[in-house]
């Protein structure tokens, strides 16, 4: 969303490698059920990770489970995870925290904090105040909500096991740079720039946490801003082939940085 901002890209720090030999990797992905995020999922189960994912539509999440179990090209179609839960809500992720741990016996390896929301297109005084908490709640706070739970579970397998963990938060060009009508949206992306170059500084070493700009995408997100011109960009499924590559190659050594796919 909202241009390519600053950042590393998708060059910088991987090695051009695909990711496909990296090894079975167990990503957790918020904001599951459509839009980037199920392009991600898709694309990573195909390559044959496992998936945990969350969103707050069951039939979206069924759908989903749905087409990777009948998918041939997913060599774990039986392991994946999907759970009904609101990151907006802290007993929510709490809960999934502890069912992803009764479930898979582990935390995941990979992080995606990808579940996310805009307002409508308006002057940052005609927002109303309902519209901003929800925006504020689910990008911002719905982030923090799984770094409390599921950073600490990532700390114990660190230290007994030497599991390196790597967490991606989903920021947006719109997060380094502002523009007008999207205030909110620029104000709680910009907080996951900040929050992530701090818990940065907060992690041991073996765990990572990002910033990734996913750049412009034809999302229902984009539809709301640009409406019809969102058509001509890039779609979820061809992004998330170049997206998946990346996060698959993240290191703890990109501990704290700000990227862009």
């Amino acid at each position: 969303m909202g241009g390519s901002g600053s950042g590393r890209g998708i060059g910088m720090g991987i090695g051009g490698r695909s990711g496909v030999g990296v090894g079975n990797r167990t990503v957790l992905i918020t904001g599951v059920s459509k839009g980037i995020g199920r392009a991600l999922a898709i694309e990573l189960a195909n390559r044959g990770h496992t998936i945990i994912g969350c969103s707050r539509s069951q039939d979206k999440l069924d759908s989903l489970q749905s087409q990777l179990s009948s998918s041939s090209s997913s060599s774990n179609k039986n392991n994946h995870l999907f759970l009904n839960a609101d990151v907006r809500c802290n007993n929510s992720v709490e809960e999934m925290s502890r069912i992803v741990m009764e479930k898979k016996g582990s935390p995941p390896d990979v992080i995606v904090n990808g579940a996310g929301t805009i307002n409508k297109n308006n002057k940052m005084w005609e927002v109303p105040s309902q519209e901003f908490d929800l925006v504020i709640d689910t990008n911002l706070k719905g982030t923090a909500n799984v770094l409390r739970h599921f950073i600490p579970l990532m700390l114990s397998s660190n230290s007994t096991k030497n599991q390196e963990g790597i967490i991606v938060n989903m920021s947006s060009g719109w997060g380094r740079s502002g523009a007008a009508l999207v205030a909110p949206y620029c104000a709680s992306k910009w907080a996951i720039e900040g929050l992530t170059k701090s818990v940065a500084k907060e992690l041991p070493q073996g765990i990572a946490v990002v910033a990734l700009n996913p750049g412009v995408i034809n999302t229902d997100m984009l539809a709301s801003c640009f409406g019809a011109s969102a058509s001509l960009y890039q779609s979820p499924e061809s992004w998330a082939f170049k997206a998946a590559t990346m996060i698959l190659n993240l290191t703890p050594a990109d501990n704290g940085a700000s990227l862009s796919v």
